[in-house]
This record gives C-alpha cells, structure tokens and sequence, in this order.
C-alpha cells in the first residue's frame, strides 16, 4: 500500500475541490510512491507529535489542521521551529496529509462526527452544498456510448448522492458538414452527413469537470466531439455545511449541558439560554460555525453545539437557541475515530500496517481553576 494509495482513498471521501477555496488540503510533505509502514492521525502536527510518529515508525501522518497554510519565505533551520519540524519530516521519510475543510464539508466529516459523539439520529447537513455542480451533455454515435460513459463514470461524473454511474440516454440525429481539412470519422468531408446518435446527460461535480471533459474528448471517436455544459443551482446532497439530528429523549438544558461537557471531555462551555426548557432537536458543527447559527434557527433547532462564538454573537442567539460554544479543538477531534474507522475498512488486508491516533493532546489553550 503506498502514500498515493492512501490519499486516493481519502479523497473519494473528502475530495479537495470541496474544500474552501483559500484552504491548502492535501500532501503537504514527501511522496506518494513511498510505502506506508504505521500511520499516525492527529488533529494537527507539532514536535510531540512528530516524534510519536517517529517512535512507532510511521511514515503517513494525517492531520486535520493543514501543516503548511501559509506561503513558506525562508526555512531557518536554528531559528525557525517549523523550519526544524520540516528538517526532522524529511530525514525520516515521513509523509504528512491534510484533510481540513473538505472533511468539514463531507458526509461522515467532523460534523457528523461530533454529531455521533452526541448521539444524535437522523443525521443529515444542516446546510447544503449549492450550485457546485454542472449538468454535461454530450452526443454520441450509439456504439462507441459504453466506452464514452465507462471513462465519464470512471472520471468522477454520473455521482448523485449514494448513487453512481447515473445517467441519461435519449436517442437522436446529428448532423454535421466537415471542412475540406477535416478527417471525419463517419462520412466524408465536405459532404453533408447523418448519423445516428444517443444524447447522453450526466451531473458532475464541479471539481471533476474538467477530467470528466478530458475523458470525453479522449474517448469520443469523433475529430471534434459535441458536448454542452450546463451550471446547476441544485442543492449538492452530499456535501454541506453542519449536521443536524434528534437525541432519542428530550433533555433539559442542565441535563444537556452536563450530556455535552461529558461527551467531549470539555470541562469550560460557555453558552446561553434559548427559548426551549427541553433539548430533542440538535445542530452542531466541528470547529468554528457561528456562520450556520441563523440556519440551525431557522431549522428549528433547540440547541446549537459549535466553537469559537463571539460575544455579539451569543446576543443574537439569546432566548432563540441554546447556543453552546465546546471548544475548537474539543469539536473537531472526534473525527480521527471516524478517520481511523474508514482507514482500517481500506487496509483490511494489509494486515502489517498498524493506524494509531495521537495519544496526548495539541489543544493550546489551557483552564485555569481556583
């Protein structure tokens, strides 16, 4: 099993292209061809961390937080911590991944994680994914269609929801008059020609388009294949912003309360009050998403569960929704269960490769108590 295997297989899950458009996701450090010995999964890399890795002879560390965010100008190997964790990456062979706000915006991401660590059923995004998808049209003659739509499929096209290789066929004529410098693969040039051909549609994510048109147009028989794309306003069910689900009893809001800090190990919530004395319906998101409380208010939700809110904002939801800031880090690393879960399914038969989550904690920020 090799680095290029493994991130392969994440990203069928978490694609890049979902991913917010000024994230840096994906290998950060090394090479793809390298085999995977052990595999690390941490929720962001530092030194600690690093030389855990290096103890169990890992040489795929995934983080969600990205390594590199920002462009690197100079790499100052005695001044620099980062310039030095780099050094140690490289001696060791390591190859290090991020998974950040593509696996936000996933089914099964950090949302949904802490969503599950919550014990909430029904799951679904709180807000999905628009018009991020495009409709492509592409006419073909009808015995070479299986070949075109096999390299569509196999290219990321045809993908609704759990479903694949969807597709639509309708039957047709296309007309055609090649040039005196054409090179026709039906008819001859400079003779109007007729043929029988299928219509055939599909609906493809908008960071798979241009493989998908690559795949047509190597495909395709003809010198000049016809196809349309069309821009969709469909809601992307797939991919979204947030989860939202119900817990199988009402709670009240102290008993939710004491459910929430007991759940995530978080020893500091800091909330206010909603409208409801009872808990049943519940939004949450991983990591910062103060951005979705007007979404999970207007959804009707009791209470909504996220980090990182500010003062302005816990006004706004007062005597709307229990709002409950858990912490950044305390949201979000419940996801390397769920990370760990889809990697073993992956490497079932290679029984060698050991997967170990990070045993202590990278959470900077620290409680004072008296």
């Amino acid at each position: 099993m090799t680095v290029g295997d493994i991130i392969k297989y994440l990203e069928d899950w978490a694609p890049p292209g979902v991913a917010w458009e000024r994230d840096n996701v994906g290998l950060q450090i090394g090479s793809r061809r390298k085999r995977v010995k052990n595999i690390l999964l941490c929720l962001e890399l530092n030194q600690n961390v690093l030389d855990e890795a290096i103890y169990k002879n890992c040489n795929f560390i995934f983080t969600h937080h990205p390594l590199i965010f920002n462009p690197i100008k100079k790499l100052e190997l005695d001044k620099d911590n980062q310039a030095s964790l780099f050094e140690k990456i490289i001696k060791n062979n390591i190859s290090v991944y991020s998974s950040h706000t593509n696996l936000d915006f996933s089914i099964e991401g950090v949302s949904f994680a802490l969503a599950n660590t919550l014990g909430l059923k029904k799951t679904r995004f709180l807000l999905n994914e628009f018009s991020n998808q495009f409709k492509v049209v592409v006419f073909v003659p009808e015995k070479n269609l299986n070949a075109v739509s096999d390299a569509i499929f196999e290219s990321g096209g045809g993908k609704i929801g759990n479903y694949e290789k969807c597709g639509f066929r309708l039957n047709g004529t296309g007309t055609f008059l090649g040039s005196s410098v054409s090179n026709p693969t039906i008819g001859q040039k400079e003779k109007f020609e007729q043929v029988d051909e299928v219509r055939f549609e599909f609906i493809v994510d908008k960071w798979n388009l241009t493989n998908v048109i690559n795949a047509v147009i190597k495909t395709h028989p003809y010198e000049e294949p016809a196809y349309d794309v069309y821009p969709l306003q469909n809601m992307n069910i797939k991919y979204g912003s947030g989860t939202i689900g119900e817990l199988d009893k009402d709670l009240s809001v102290e008993s939710f309360l004491k459910f929430v800090s007991k759940s995530l190990s978080a020893n500091n919530l800091r909330f206010c009050k909603g409208a409801k004395t009872k808990i049943r319906k519940v939004a949450v998101c991983g990591g910062s998403g103060s951005d979705l409380l007007t979404t999970a208010i207007e959804v009707n939700a009791d209470a909504f569960v996220t980090s990182d809110i500010k003062y302005h904002t816990f006004q706004k939801a007062e005597g709307k929704i229990l709002l409950i800031d858990a912490g950044h880090y305390e949201t979000e690393v419940v996801v390397l269960d769920t990370v760990h879960k889809k990697i073993k399914q992956h490497l079932i038969d290679e029984k060698d490769i050991k997967i170990f989550k990070y045993s202590g904690s990278t959470n900077p920020i620290k409680y004072y108590k008296h």
